[in-house]
């Protein structure tokens, strides 16, 4: 039987360290957790609940081991967070799921990202990145601009003060993020159209766009623009629904010349938003997609595909085992007891 290690940053682990709710924003409520076990051990596997990067260090400094890790941990601190488990593992020679240290590092750059998705040739919105307030002197991008931290998920960092039209709220919204992210500011042309997301799954040519959803912005939906306040209360702000129109088809296309561009293993997503002429945009990947099962964009678009979520944890397990060599294990509903590690 294939053993699975869970790794993984716990939303109440860090509220007890005194972290405010959007420091630990991209982290997991332990209902994924135990979604995610409780899928794996119905498809037959043996789960091992391992925890955060601290966790995993003294796993693995006992001597412990496992066949693979399932990890969806995003790290809390510095810019290459979202590899230091995948580059962990890799030095114990441990394969695991979703993309490389390195595409994990790259991805969480929006600005480098970017870089490399110009260079394959898809459209994506002129940028340039700040460090300093000074640096806005040189800035020559036409308004309105879109700012945002450089290196953030789940749109932390990004609300209505995001959304520029005028050289005073370009340095005040870029001031205030310097300070309160600590990191570089991407700025970048607004793209004022549709809002996609195409959900990937698989690896090289295997790969395939699960669906596309659009979000559409309800009337209540200040600035129109996927903020964090606007994700924690999506049920009030957006509607997701499939696309399959022409434009949509467009988006998967661009989504798998881009996941493959970056190298993308396993499953994830990638974004889109139109131009002020309809051309669909790149925005970002995210390789290291947010798996609650009620309310992380890949589960919702599985679900609009009728897709349902232990077939999506499946075919991530499938898609990692065969890169890694390793066997899948039949199917077996009966359940195991599951062990646990603590640090």
């Amino acid at each position: 039987m294939i053993t699975v290690g869970l790794t993984f940053d716990l939303k109440d682990d860090y509220r007890r360290l005194g972290y405010s709710e959007e420091a630990i924003a991209e982290f997991d409520a332990i209902e994924t957790i135990e979604a995610i076990e409780e899928n794996l051990r119905a498809l037959g596997y043996h789960t091992l609940r391992i925890g955060n990067l601290f966790a995993l260090v003294q796993f693995l400094a006992s001597g412990e081991r496992c066949d693979m890790v399932f990890n969806i941990a995003e790290g809390m601190h510095g810019i290459a967070r979202e590899s230091q488990i995948p580059a962990l593992l890799d030095a114990y020679q441990i394969p695991h799921v979703f993309s490389s240290a390195t595409v994990m590092n790259l991805t969480l750059d929006k600005a480098l990202t970017k870089m490399v998705i110009r260079e394959a040739g898809i459209p994506t919105a002129p940028f340039t990145v700040i460090h300093h307030v000074e640096e806005l002197d040189d800035v020559n991008l036409p308004f309105p601009l879109f700012v945002k931290p450089v290196a953030e998920g789940t749109s932390k960092g990004i609300d209505g003060y995001s959304l520029i039209d005028t050289r005073e709220k370009l340095h005040s919204s870029c001031a205030f993020l310097l300070n309160a992210f600590h990191q570089p500011v991407l700025l970048e042309t607004f793209l004022p159209g549709r809002e996609f997301t195409v959900g990937i799954v698989g690896s090289g040519k295997k790969a395939r766009a699960l669906g596309v959803m659009e979000i559409v912005f309800n009337d209540a939906c200040p600035d129109k623009i996927y903020s964090y306040s606007v994700k924690k209360e999506y049920e009030k702000y957006v509607t997701y629904r499939l696309a399959n129109d022409k434009l949509a088809r467009q988006c998967a296309k661009l989504a798998l010349a881009a996941w493959n561009e970056i190298d993308g293993k396993d499953a994830g997503r990638v974004d889109f938003r139109t131009d002020r002429i309809g051309v669909p945009n790149f925005v970002e990947v995210n390789p290291l997609a947010g798996l609650n099962p009620t309310y992380s964009d890949l589960p919702i678009l599985a679900r609009l595909c009728n897709y349902p979520y232990r077939e999506l944890i499946g075919e991530i397990m499938q898609s990692a085992l065969k890169r890694a060599g390793l066997k899948e294990e039949a199917n077996d509903e009966s359940g195991y007891q599951t062990s646990h590690y603590s640090a």
